[in-house]
């Protein structure tokens, strides 16, 4: 596999993470550029059939990684498993998207490999030769052009939104089931806190309803909650909001938040600071609603209302609830 992308799929409990599917968009884009065929690997348990919807997209290969110590992830287990592999199979490149458990074991197998990674890229280029990935600084104000110190393989991981997922092109591709090395972790995983149950995971979310300060007392949020119902969606919040206690910080979108990109984003009452924008701009749909006609959150929008939220979000509610069969 020496001219070869190798995407890291993930799953949770049985269920693909969407998210994996834009990292595959973004390595047929890659592989376009640098002639590299893209294969995906996907670390679980029994996690076959899963590695068979993969198998739809535009890839050389699927492997389903599979052991009993990767039934319930560890960062352990994780590392140890995918460094035999990557070791063996040695790819040019290793893709990662940038979630929270990526975040936990992707240093630590980098440094077992001795290997660079590349993390939260937004972007990339391919010049001369040579592959570059592009890194928001600053909070977002600044994009740096990132190069691989070191030989392959390099290690990326790609920050949720970067690429659509819809755009990963479809195919049909074979599974391969490889026996993962054994290893004992130190970590002993329990059942999930019930406080994490109730967590959200708004990067899963087609649709989003934000809201900002323009909401302006707590009990407006009622105005959000229903439209989001309405959409079938979640609701969520800038920072503001989740600091004075009015949304939980599992809600807060932005640059010290969740990164989201769903088919649709309602903003209100969001003015659009560069931290807030960084967290959501890669949604496919943006509706902001805002009474502020300068308002730097309408530069990033599709569709931009001005206008009092408090009138046009009921009457937008309404006409999507009469149109629903």
């Amino acid at each position: 596999m020496p001219n070869t992308i190798l995407v890291v799929a993930e799953q949770r409990e049985g269920k693909l993470n969407r998210v994996s599917f834009e990292t595959i968009a973004a390595a047929q884009q890659i592989s376009k550029d640098t002639g590299w065929q893209v294969e995906a690997v996907l670390p679980g348990d029994n996690v076959a059939p899963l590695a068979a919807e993969l198998a739809q997209k535009a890839v050389a290969k699927v492997y389903a990684l599979q052991s009993p110590s990767l039934n319930a992830y560890t960062s352990d287990a994780y590392v140890e498993a995918l460094k035999h592999f990557i070791a063996d199979k040695q790819p040019a490149l290793v893709l990662f998207p940038h979630t929270y458990q990526v975040r936990d074991f992707a240093p630590r197998l980098a440094l077992a490999l001795d290997r660079t990674l590349i993390s939260d890229s937004v972007g990339y280029k391919y010049e001369g030769g040579k592959l570059l990935f592009t890194r928001q600084m600053f909070q977002g104000k600044f994009a740096a052009d990132v190069s691989f110190a070191g030989e392959a393989p390099w290690l990326a991981t790609i920050q949720i939104g970067a690429f659509r997922a819809d755009q990963a092109e479809s195919g049909s591709a074979s599974v391969e089931t490889v026996a993962a090395k054994e290893t004992s972790a130190r970590v002993t995983p329990h059942e999930v806190f019930q406080e994490a149950k109730q967590a959200v995971d708004l990067s899963q979310a087609e649709v989003i309803v934000a809201v900002g300060r323009g909401i302006k007392e707590q009990k407006n949020l009622a105005l959000a909650e229903d439209l989001a119902k309405a959409l079938g969606g979640e609701v969520a919040a800038s920072r503001p909001i989740c600091d004075n206690g009015w949304l939980p910080l599992d809600r807060q979108i932005g640059s010290s938040g969740q990164t989201v990109a769903p088919k649709l984003y309602f903003a209100l009452g969001i003015s659009g600071a560069i931290q807030h924008i960084v967290g959501m701009k890669g949604s496919r749909t943006i509706v902001a609603i805002n009474k502020d006609p300068e308002a730097p959150i309408f530069e990033i929008a599709d569709v931009g209302v001005v206008g009092n939220l408090f009138d046009i979000v009921p009457a937008v509610t309404e006409e999507i609830k009469k149109a629903k069969p």
